[in-house]
Order: structure tokens, then C-alpha cells, then sequence
């Protein structure tokens, strides 16, 4: 038993560390059957039943839907997992981020973000020029490419040698209103 015991506080704790992508993890806690005649086995998804308003540490899940002041959309978790994260971890934006502390699993709110909270101002001096020759063959005006940082830049114009590239992030400089419902919660340890 205190096997068993030992590897489900493993699980919660990995789960609670990161060690889990949110996704669900199962840690089986024998190679036989336990007492009763069944393999146990503990669960570390997040318990959509946790009561208690979100706060900083939680690990998260939510739906949510993205538009833009004229209401295109832009983004959406429908048909995809709900995106998981642990709030105030830095891996949100500092408006997303902020608007799920305080809500409780099943609470859906509307929230718009300024784009100073989001992905800040549109900067002129990141659109830069680009010699062709460090560029993939064939590159067009539109043509959307990763550079080595990670980071999706756009190629606004190719002429006479050179790219000029857009490496603001798509969103700069827009104000962004996400619909988002808590799904699922689990407290910060400690």
C-alpha cells in the first residue's frame, strides 16, 4: 500500500510541477494486480470539480474564443483540447493571464485586453530588410516564415535583392477580446 501511496503523490506532484503537459497522466503502480484483483491506478487531470477561485500557481484549463474590435475571429480552442497553463507563469499574455484569476470551473467571462497588454504596439523599426540570399528560394510578398528565433515574421515586399520583412507579431497593436470558460482547476501547491 505505501507503494501505491508513493507513486499517486509522485503523479499529483510531477502534474503540479509541470511535468505533465496538461494532458492526461496515469501512473501505474504495480506489475500485478492490487488487492482487490485490479491494477490501481492514479489519475493527475485536473478535477473539473476543484471549487475555489483561480489563483496565482493553479494549473488551468480553458475554452476560449479570440476577435478583434471589428469581431473577426482570430483564434479559438473549439475542436482542440482547452489550452492548459499555470497562471502567472510568464507563458501567457499578461491580459489572458489576468483574466482567469478569480474565476471558479464553469464561470464564463468577456474580457478586452489592450494591446499594450497583449502583444504591445506596432513597432516601425521591426520591419527590416532582408538579403535575398539568406531567405528560402522562391520567397513572396505574403509568405509568412519562421526565423531562427521561433518567431513568425511576414515578407511585406521582394525586389532589386532584398526581402523586407514584418517581424511584429500579427497581433501588435490590436485591443483582442477573448470569451473564455474555466474548465478545469487545480490548486497551487503550498
Amino acid at each position: 500500500m505505501r507503494r501505491v501511496t508513493i507513486l499517486a503523490v509522485l503523479a499529483l506532484t510531477l502534474a503540479a510541477c509541470g511535468g505533465s503537459d496538461g494532458a492526461d497522466t496515469t501512473v501505474d503502480t504495480g506489475p500485478g494486480p492490487g488487492p482487490d484483483g485490479e491494477t490501481t491506478v492514479a489519475s493527475t487531470s485536473p478535477d473539473p470539480g476543484v471549487e475555489g477561485a483561480v489563483a496565482s500557481g493553479d494549473i488551468v484549463a480553458v475554452e476560449y474564443v479570440g476577435t478583434l474590435e471589428d469581431g473577426t475571429e482570430f483564434d479559438s480552442s473549439e475542436g482542440r483540447e482547452p489550452l492548459t497553463f499555470t497562471v502567472d507563469d510568464g507563458t501567457m499574455i499578461p491580459g489572458f493571464n489576468d483574466a482567469v484569476v478569480g474565476m471558479e470551473v464553469g464561470d464564463t467571462k468577456t474580457v478586452t485586453i489592450p494591446f499594450e497588454d497583449a502583444y504591445g504596439p506596432y513597432q516601425e523599426d521591426a520591419i527590416i530588410e532582408v538579403p535575398l540570399d539568406q531567405l528560402p528560394e522562391d520567397v513572396a510578398a505574403g509568405d509568412q516564415l519562421v526565423a531562427p528565433t521561433g518567431q513568425v515574421v511576414t515578407v511585406i515586399e521582394v525586389n532589386d535583392g532584398f526581402a523586407t520583412i514584418d517581424s511584429n507579431h500579427f497581433l501588435a497593436g490590436e485591443d483582442l477580446t477573448f470569451e473564455i470558460t474555466l474548465v478545469s482547476r487545480v490548486p497551487a501547491e503550498g
